[in-house]
Formats: C-alpha cells, structure tokens, sequence
C-alpha cells in the first residue's frame, strides 16, 4: 500500500472514529434527555397516583363508616330481634305448656262426659242441669217464671219444665232425650256400622216425638199452650238431626212439638211469651174498642140531653129577659113614684111619721 493510500484510510478512519464518538455523545443527552422527561413524567404520575389514591382512600373511609355505622345498627336490631325472639319464644312455649295442660283437661272432662252420657239417669239430669243454666242466664227465676219438676194438678205427669205465662197460661218442656245410639255412632269405626247406628239413633228421635206426644203436656184443664217443648242439650246432636232429617222440624210441628237447643230455648221461650203477650194486647184491644164505643153512645145521649138543657134554658132567658124588660121596669117606676110621694117632692105633704130610705119603706110609730 502507497503511503498515500495509507494516510488517506488513516484519515477516514479518525473521521469515522470521530463521528461515532459524536454520534455516541448525541444518543447520550437524547437518551439522558429521555430519561429526565420519562423521569418527570414518572414524577407527575406518581403526584397524580398519590392524589388519586388520596381522594380513593377518604372514599373508602367514608364508605367503611358508614358501613360501620349500617352494622352497629343492624347487630343493634338483630340484638332486639334476638331479645324479641327469646320472649316470643318463651311465651311460645308457656302457652303450649298451657295447650297441652288444656287439652289433657278437656281430653279428661270428655271422658267424664262421655262416661256419664253412657248413662239414662245420668244423661235426663244433666239435661235439666243445662236447661236450668240456661234460663237462670237468661234471667229467668225459678218459682216465679218457670218450675221445675212440678206434677199437675189435673194429671199424674210431671213436666220436666213448666213455664208460667200471664193469666195462668202455661208452657211444658221435657228435656230427656235419647243418645246412645248417637254416642254408639261416634264411637264407631266402621262405615257400617255407624250407618247402622245412625239408622237407629233418628228412628229414636221419633220414638221419642210420638212420646213425648202422647203425655198430657197439653192439657186444656192446665190452661197450657197448644204446644210442648222437646230439649235437646246438645247443640251438635241438634244440628246432626236436623242435617239427617230436614223435614222433621214440619212433622214435629204437626205433632205439637218444638225442637230446641241449648241456643234456641231462650228464644223460643222468648217467641212463645211475645205471641201470647201479642194475643193478649189483640184482646185488651178488642175491650178498649168496646168501651170506647159504649162511651161514644153515652156521649151521643149526654150530647142530645145537653142540647135539650141548653134550649130550656135559653127558652128560660127569654121569659128572664121579657120580666126584666117590662115587669121591673114597671114596678121600678112605681117604686120611684112612692119615694117623691113619701117626701112630697110632687107637692103634696109628705106623710107623718114616714121615712124612706131607698127603694125601701119604713114606718116609724110614735
């Protein structure tokens, strides 16, 4: 190689040389450059971030007293409702306590009542038991508006009831009723034979219809009413006949007899008494109307003899009138003329011995 050659590749070698390291030195501050903004940048979003995290975090604070506040007042009413579940079960409890108390109660008094409705006697007196509450509730007085157990006086029966009506009118009331084919029913298990012992339970209540018919509860010499009262004490027995047999309130009434329940007596009875007060006031009517017709023929006479009065007396006045008019006219002249005379105002002397006073005259005797 010519050394021309040479220092010519040794030049351009120190200008590359020096290019690159100028180059180098530019990328340098560009990247120093870079990294100062990217660092500011960096800088400003870290202020940002911190601000925005600042402003999150007092968010979040808010928000989580507020949620703590909602929680206090939510463990607040679930402790309430805690409390208010305590009490409400405890008093849950005391009353199912007191159910089941009730219920062997009642479960014993049923089997007492079913023991002693398995027996007649039994059954008739706590039919008249019942009967006798009820009218004593209903404010009626024994002796006074019913009696009890009383025989009549024209007859050997003896009513279970009687009930005293006004003007000795009476009303009779048997309360024995028959319940053993009923009770047999209930107690039942099979189809058949509750149809059986249903059958047989309402040919009873017939029987026992035709029978009570059959007593002199209805005695004219009694002065009862027309009809007889049937007790049944038992409100669901009364109301499983009347299911059963809907035509058996018209054939009882043909029959004279009323049907009544524990809730009915009171008003039947009260039916009963209105009826007759009713038939009684027809007839208190009926009098009043026949006074009152004697008395406007009375009026009638009285008028026609006043009239007579009334024209004698007027006829009397007349002749009244007429004497006052002419006759004292007359005689008061006469008397006026015996007075100037008596004191010579006429001129003539008056009489000796005379004195007049007024229309009177009086003579005075030496």
């Amino acid at each position: 190689m010519s050394p021309l050659l040479a220092a010519l590749l040794a030049a351009l070698a120190a200008l590359g040389a020096a290019g690159l390291v100028f180059a180098l030195a530019r990328q340098r501050a560009q990247l120093r450059a870079l990294l100062e903004l990217s660092s500011q940048r960096l800088e400003n979003e870290r202020v940002k971030q911190n601000a925005e995290l600042s402003a999150q975090r007092a968010n979040v604070e808010r928000v989580v007293e507020k949620l703590a506040e909602q929680l206090k007042g939510y463990e607040a009413l679930v402790r309430q409702f805690d409390a208010e579940r305590r009490e409400k079960y405890g008093f849950l409890d005391k009353s199912l306590r007191d159910a089941s108390e009730t219920t062997g109660r009642l479960a014993a008094t049923t089997e007492g009542l079913r023991a002693l409705l398995d027996n007649s006697r039994a059954r008739g007196q706590w039919g008249e038991r019942m009967a006798d509450d009820i009218l004593r509730a209903s404010g009626l007085k024994e002796g006074v508006q019913y009696l009890k157990n009383r025989a009549q006086d024209t007859s050997a029966t003896r009513p279970d009831f009687t009930f005293l009506l006004p003007e000795g009118h009476r009303l009779h009331m048997d309360v024995k009723f028959p319940l053993d084919n009923y009770l047999r029913m209930s107690g039942a298990a099979a189809p058949e034979e509750r149809a059986r012992f249903k059958a047989e339970f309402l040919r009873d209540v017939k029987a026992r219809v035709k029978e009570v018919q059959k007593r002199d509860y209805i005695n004219p010499a009694e002065q009862t009413l027309d009809y007889v009262l049937l007790f049944i004490p038992n409100e669901q027995v009364y109301g499983f006949i009347h299911e059963s047999l809907p035509g058996l309130i018209d054939e009882t009434l043909a029959q004279k007899v009323v049907l009544c329940s524990p809730f009915t007596l009171y008003a039947v009875l009260a039916v009963v008494r209105q009826a007759f007060d009713n038939f009684h006031f027809a007839q208190s009517t009926q009098g009043i109307l026949k006074m009152f017709g004697s008395f406007m023929e009375a009026y009638g006479l009285f008028r026609d003899r006043f009239g007579r009065l009334g024209e004698e007396l007027r006829k009397a006045q007349g002749v009244y009138d007429d004497i006052e008019a002419k006759s004292f006219k007359r005689l008061d002249q006469s008397v006026a003329k015996l007075e100037r005379l008596s004191k010579g105002q006429d001129g003539s002397p008056a009489l000796p011995g005379e004195v007049v006073s007024g229309k009177t005259l009086s003579v005075e005797k030496p």
